[in-house]
């Protein structure tokens, strides 16, 4: 009966310490917070992790020590005191504490630490407490040697720290527990420090602007058959950004189809101008401050490169917005063939996204300038390139630029008769 007290008490310290060590501090933050008794006290035994191995290992040592003289005690009455008795006493004390005070114990503790820490801690916790001049006394001489071996442990008081890499590995192997809609949102919010503007804007040439120096009839035209709500408006050049207008109120004050120009130029606002390069966050943080829902980005010389909007941002978080412009052609064609037919303007993140690619992206931002960066010549129409093991062929240049190209999949060889450079 004695021995079974003790394999019971030695299996209850190595269940706690294996309990208690796995637990998910996070979890164990949750459910404390929630009102669990049991797991504030774990958090409480968990803040002195030096204290409460200590009071484990003692609790087991001399439950695994008693346990063994024990049985050289019943060996020596059943078998006299000689070499088999010892013999016998060892490897039968030694299979008890293996098996039902440790490997089992540990193995339910590593498995369930959730249920484990908590209610290991209501004992553990007065425990603690009667052996507390033990402990003392023991860390007295293991922090005594530490000090000697220089070596100062971290404090494992707040549990493992997480980093962003972690938190993404964690996110990505959340599996089930976390739908995979909701664990691609917080998988983007971690991007949005390493992606810029320049990323996800709209490129120079394809912002739709009002040339301020237009005829008043065509001014009125531009502004009647644009779907945007702001224009930014340039008087001569596009560079020459003079401000930006919201269209409806300036159609507001429009009459016979013409555009005031003195009216015009009253409802013009200061246009918000974006450095080129800003990380999405950092301008998502100062689209708030400013109340502003979009920018002209510019480069260093003040040069106009793009236009960004809250829309663009949001789309890298959740995702592109399943209802578009009906004036907009569409960017990407599937054909039967297997390959796309792609607009030379294409973002080369957005194509990445949207047909699973992995076209480069430490470059170019489209997938004309990734083209050209591959080509290092001026474009031609039935010119096929690889680029990053995709076969792309040119297939419309304009103002040598390409228009469009045709971008097959990484595994499918060149059509029949096309160059390969």
């Amino acid at each position: 009966m004695a021995l079974l007290v003790l394999l019971v008490c030695a299996a209850f310290f190595s269940a706690s310490e294996t309990g208690l060590m796995a637990v998910n501090r996070y979890r164990l933050k949750s459910m404390a917070k929630a009102g669990h008794r049991g797991a504030r006290l774990a958090e409480r035994l968990l803040a002195r992790t030096d204290r409460l191995l200590s009071a484990v290992l003692i609790g087991n040592n001399l439950a695994n020590a008693a346990a063994a003289s024990l049985v050289t005690v019943i060996s020596f009455r059943l078998f006299g005191e000689n070499e088999f008795a010892l013999s016998i006493a060892t490897l039968t004390v030694t299979f008890l504490i293996l098996v039902f005070a440790e490997v089992t114990p540990k193995v339910l503790g590593a498995a369930y630490p959730e249920r484990v820490a908590p209610a290991a801690s209501y004992l553990l916790t007065p425990l603690l407490k009667l052996m507390q001049p033990a402990i003392w006394f023991i860390n007295l001489f293991v922090n005594g040697l530490l000090r000697m071996l220089r070596l100062r442990p971290p404090d494992l008081a707040g549990g493992s720290v997480m980093g962003v890499e972690e938190l993404r590995t964690l996110l990505a192997e959340s599996g089930h527990m976390l739908p995979q809609a909701h664990r691609g949102i917080l998988l983007n919010l971690f991007d949005l420090e390493k992606i810029t503007v320049d990323d996800v804007m709209c490129p120079r040439g394809q912002i739709e602007a009002i040339d301020l120096s237009s005829p008043p009839d065509e001014l009125y035209q531009e502004l009647a058959t644009s779907h945007h709500a702001r224009l930014p408006v340039y008087e001569d050049e596009l560079n020459n950004v003079v401000g930006v207008v919201k269209v409806r109120r300036v159609l507001a004050h429009c009459a016979d189809g013409k555009v005031d120009l003195e009216s015009f130029r009253e409802q013009i606002r200061q246009p918000y101008f974006v450095p080129s390069g800003t990380p999405l966050l950092t301008q998502l943080h100062a689209f708030q401050e400013s109340h502003q829902t979009f920018g002209l980005v510019v480069d260093e010389y003040g040069d106009l490169q793009g236009l960004v909007t809250v829309d663009d941002i949001l789309e890298e978080i959740v995702g592109e917005f399943a209802v578009a412009s009906p004036f907009q052609s569409p960017m990407v064609i599937a054909e039967e063939g297997g390959g796309w037919l792609v607009e030379g303007s294409s973002s080369v993140r957005e194509l990445n996204r949207r047909l699973g690619l992995s076209l480069p992206l430490g470059g170019a931002r489209t997938l004309n300038g990734l083209i050209l960066e591959h080509l290092e010549s001026m474009p031609e129409a039935g010119v096929s390139i690889m680029i990053a093991g995709y076969p792309t062929e040119i297939i419309q240049v304009q103002d040598r630029m390409v228009k469009t190209a045709r971008v097959y999949p990484r595994r499918q060889e060149y059509p029949p008769g096309q160059a390969d450079l």
